[in-house]
């Protein structure tokens, strides 16, 4: 699920690029002329244009949005979620400075094109386990060629056992099949596997979805407080407070991250949202339990009204 979180990019904004009349037919070209539709693994994938911004794209699945990507501005975040990931990646290292990233779900590869327009020379791995929405977006919506990404089209969790030790400078989980995130991307056991892929001082983001009464996202807070001892939570404050289903962004790391500075960015953001650590995050989880392979449950559907 995802909402949109107005203009600019999430560490900086950008002016809007002008709109030309000389559009080219949609398949191929990275041109709004239309909605392009294809069956996918996951169900029916469309690409429907940003009728504001001349090659932006909207990525939905079986009518759930999944991602937004501008091939003109890749910088430009326009889900709020996606926003707060962004600020996470511009405050992982010094502006500029070339990372690791490790992206487990692809959608439109839009926070690993993000990361190749805003840290030249970063090295990213995609895992994406739906084979054809692959296909759809490289052949739709081509990776810069130059943008050192690579793509697998493998299981999440199978595709970061692959990796090798302390490789990523930053994961990035977003991974969801229905509109739910799968069992065993929720556990204590693929969250270790997570800290062995990340450098000493790396960080760890989640994208979870939750409604009242929020036992997942308390529980995946819990989960992540057994392998992390550093954690951070931005969200909408009606989704806190839980009156409504939405999107909320887990940090985790082994340093403290920095907070008086994310913090700020997040209550800036076109939709203002609130970051908890420390003390009130503790207290948010309410002594919820830490997920385990053999108990783990996949994240609960979004209600019918989610993507009205």
């Amino acid at each position: 699920m995802a909402r949109r979180g107005g203009s600019g990019g999430a560490g900086r904004g950008r002016q809007r690029p002008d709109r030309r009349t000389d559009r080219k037919a949609a398949r191929g070209s990275g041109d709004p002329g239309g909605n392009v539709s294809e069956p996918v693994d996951g169900g029916l994938a469309e690409l429907v244009p940003d009728r504001e911004r001349r090659r932006a794209w909207t990525l939905t699945i079986d009518g759930a949005p999944q991602s937004h990507v501008d091939l003109e501005d890749p910088a430009y975040l326009s889900f709020e979620y996606q926003r707060r990931i962004g600020h996470i990646a511009d405050l992982a290292a010094p502006a500029g400075q070339p990372l690791h990233v490790v992206h487990l779900g692809g959608g439109a590869f839009t926070l690993a094109r993000y990361i190749a327009a805003t840290r030249p020379r970063s090295t990213q791995q995609i895992v994406e386990v739906d084979a054809a929405l692959v296909q759809l977006v490289r052949r739709e919506l081509p990776l810069d060629p130059q943008a050192r990404i690579r793509v697998r089209a493998t299981d999440a969790r199978a595709g970061l056992g692959k990796i090798q030790d302390g490789w990523a400078d930053l994961v990035i989980a977003d991974v969801f099949s229905g509109a739910r995130t799968p069992a065993h991307l929720t556990s204590t056991e693929f969250l270790a596997e997570v800290r062995r892929v990340l450098k000493p001082g790396g960080t760890y983001v989640a994208n979870l979805a939750d409604g009242p009464p929020l036992a997942h996202l308390r529980g995946q807070i819990a989960t992540a407080a057994t392998v992390f001892p550093e954690l951070a939570l931005a969200a909408d404050p009606t989704v806190f407070r839980g009156r409504r289903f939405g999107n909320a962004v887990l940090l985790a790391s082994d340093v403290v991250p920095k907070l008086a500075e994310l913090t700020r960015r997040v209550a800036t953001d076109p939709h203002p949202g609130r970051v908890e650590h420390g003390r009130a995050l503790a207290d948010f989880t309410g002594g919820a339990a830490p997920v385990h392979d053999a108990d783990a449950r996949p994240s609960p559907p979004p209600p019918a009204s989610a993507f009205d």
